[in-house]
């Protein structure tokens, strides 16, 4: 990728076993997965929560703001934690981080679990998305005058204009998937059928919820990504 720059990503870890790297959504950080940490620990799970790159205590750096270079930034976490193969969740836009990478990278995940995740704006509810386009206009126009403004811009952009992710592409994945979505989530149901269907031998759950399900409904949440991880690791050694 041009103008890629290394940067360091901040990461919270709990537990030890097998590698659960858990990506959250757009303006959040770590603490999102405050019910999901220690619950996977003790079930014996090394549980690595991390930053996105100008979020949290990750730095911002010079590349491009773009789902790739997040992509490429877990690539290169993974690699100074001597991380060969994990288990990737993802929520909201750490979701479309978590396809983003698949596709780039396959050979890293041994399962994945996408939360929430959409492969272009047209995925999201339009009550949901007029607010956030008019949003973005308006931080664009404050960023020509205001630098502070200028963040905001490219947090909203990720929303209003990516991921650009032809569904045809799912096909390459060939990792163990489960696809979560809520009964009431911002990202539109058939959209998050459509990437079921796409991605062959993936399971899907729609739990009861809104878009934050694991924040809100951490119980069932947690049990369904629980049931997917033992199916998937006894798939992998059958």
């Amino acid at each position: 990728m041009e103008n890629y720059d290394s940067i360091r990503l901040n990461w919270e870890e709990k537990g030890s076993g097998e590698p659960l790297v858990l990506l959250h959504g757009n303006g959040e950080d770590t603490s999102y997965f405050v019910n999901q940490m220690d619950w996977f620990a003790a079930r014996g799970y090394r549980v690595l929560a991390v930053d996105t790159r100008g979020h949290g205590k990750s730095p911002r750096g010079t590349a491009p703001f773009v789902f790739e270079t997040f992509a490429r930034d877990l690539r290169e976490f993974l690699d100074r934690q001597g991380l060969t193969k994990v288990h990737l969740l993802g929520f909201s836009d750490g979701g479309n981080i978590a396809i983003t990478f698949a596709l780039a990278y396959p050979r890293y995940l041994k399962s994945l679990i996408l939360d929430g995740a959409n492969l272009d704006p047209s995925g999201m509810a339009p009550s949901f998305q007029r607010p956030v386009v008019w949003a973005y206009r308006a931080a664009k126009f404050k960023a020509r005058f205001f630098s502070w403004a200028r963040p905001k811009v490219e947090l909203l952009n990720l929303i209003v204009n990516h991921p650009n992710i032809p569904a045809e592409r799912l096909s390459a994945i060939t990792a163990p998937t489960l696809v979560l979505a809520g009964t009431q989530d911002i990202i539109l149901e058939e959209h998050t059928r459509l990437i079921h269907r796409s991605i062959p031998g993936s399971l899907l759950k729609i739990l009861p919820g809104d878009h934050f399900i694991a924040a809100k409904e951490s119980e069932a949440f947690n049990t369904a990504v629980l049931d997917f991880l033992g199916s998937a690791g006894a798939k992998e050694e059958s």
